[in-house]
């Protein structure tokens, strides 16, 4: 595994070293247009083909001092753990390198491969004192995913088909996941915790530009299983497959909108509608649950501002599965074996949390920070993934809390971010607060 891994790389940065010496140095990544004014230029075919060739990616490298217990009985007898030590973790959230590539004629291709918290790593050794026993060996347990992976064809501003593996732009983070497109060291907790972060699926979207100040998404993806949801993360989990195909007995649809009448100024309204019942690889065929489609609803409005100085974001998401009480006495029957949480689920979740950060360097005259940014910031957060359960479902509370979190973002260029904050955990009594102190950097941008 090792031994690929280095000669993928070695291939790899053979590559990129090939590309960044014969590259154009012309990109239009906002609006994803194709580069027709590049084409009519009396290139030759090698550098044209070069020009077309986007290479970037995103990364991120956090510590934190965590002060609360670790332990996982920290809940059912938060009194005992009440003053427990603190303990401290390193991580690599998120590291993906993506690839584009315009074909013409409309037509272009971009892939995202994610290495998630390090990557994972596993070796078999053949172990010379255990009579000669083969001994596998976990280095990592981290996750490697193809993010993205889509075709897309340009018929106008108005009218784009996008075909693949696509992201789901529900919400404020999920269409916003780079690392220098939120302050906190790491995602928006609220978000991250009751949606898919960052939600993938595989499907069709058509999406464009209707005038001046509108933005639209239309999607068809696969419905998400309710085996997987659960009392902590709500339906998140539901997103995921463990098989080397995506189950799509049932199907769903996503619609976003998003305004830019006011300078400086993007909101958007974003939904999601669904059956998520009987959507697994083995769905139950008794007659009681004919009538169960555990349909999940999601409404969710966003905004950024960015203007003076300041930059603000907010969002509020709201979501609700019918038949959760049925979906609840399914799932805790389901075998141990199964991948389900086996736990009780949510009628209804909800979260919501706003950002401002001001850039102090804005008052700083001196060439020396001109090009750089300095922003004092200050977050609140607020979810519950079972907001509201049914009548003969208990609320499991520990999982509802308040984020407040103050720190600073310093940009030395716009591709790269050094973070630190302090989060205050809020739970409600008599649960113990969660509260920690973080630092990262991250970059975000293109190589070529």
């Amino acid at each position: 595994m090792k031994q690929i891994i280095i000669r993928s790389l070695l291939c790899l940065s053979t590559f990129i070293g090939f590309c960044w010496d014969g590259q154009a140095q012309v990109r239009d990544n906002k609006d994803q247009t194709t580069k027709a004014d590049i084409e009519n230029e009396p290139n030759t075919s090698k550098l044209l083909s070069i020009s077309r060739l986007t290479l970037g990616g995103y990364g991120e490298a956090v510590a934190s001092r965590n002060f609360y217990s670790s332990n996982f009985n920290r809940y059912s007898k938060a009194e005992q753990y009440k003053d427990s030590p603190s303990h401290g973790r390193f991580d690599l959230p998120h590291v993906v390198f993506f690839v584009g590539y315009e074909f013409g004629n409309g037509w272009r291709m971009n892939t995202e491969i994610e290495f998630e918290h390090g990557g994972t790593e596993a070796a078999v050794e053949l172990e010379a004192e255990e009579a000669g026993e083969y001994e596998t060996e976990v280095e990592r347990g981290g996750e490697v995913a193809l993010e993205q992976f889509w075709i897309e064809k340009t018929f106008s501003r108005a009218f784009n088909l996008r075909m693949g593996h696509i992201i789901v732009p529900v919400g404020l983070t999920n269409g916003n996941h780079l690392p220098t497109q939120f302050f906190t060291v790491y995602r928006p907790e609220g978000e991250n915790t009751i949606l898919p972060c960052t939600w993938h699926e595989t499907g069709i979207s058509l999406w464009g530009y209707l005038g001046k100040n509108w933005k639209y998404e239309a999607q068809l993806i696969p419905g998400l299983d309710s085996d997987l949801f659960g009392r902590k993360n709500w339906i998140k989990g539901g997103s995921a497959s463990p098989y080397e195909f995506k189950v799509a007995n049932t199907y769903a649809g996503v619609l976003r909108l998003d305004n830019f009448s006011i300078p400086g100024l993007r909101a958007g309204l974003s939904g999601y509608y669904g059956h998520s019942f009987k959507n697994s690889i083995q769905p139950s065929e008794a007659s009681k649950y004919d009538d169960v489609k555990g349909t999940v609803y999601i409404g969710a409005f966003d905004f950024d501002y960015q203007a003076h100085h300041i930059i603000a974001r907010g969002y509020f998401d709201y979501g609700h599965l019918t038949n959760s009480e049925v979906i609840s006495n399914y799932n805790k029957a389901l075998s141990k074996y199964s991948l389900s949480p086996r736990t009780n689920v949510g009628s209804e979740a909800l979260c919501t949390g706003i950002e401002i950060g001001y850039d102090i360097f804005s008052q700083i005259k001196s060439s020396k920070i001109k090009e750089q940014k300095f922003y004092a910031f200050g977050r609140y957060e607020y979810y519950d993934p079972m907001f509201k359960t049914d009548s003969d479902i208990p609320k499991t509370i520990w999982y509802q809390r308040q984020k407040v979190v103050g720190g600073i973002n310093y940009f030395p260029r716009n591709e790269i971010v050094i973070k630190a904050e302090y989060s205050a955990g809020i739970l409600k009594k008599p649960y113990n607060n969660e509260n920690s102190v973080s630092i990262g950097i991250a970059y975000s941008g293109f190589f070529n």
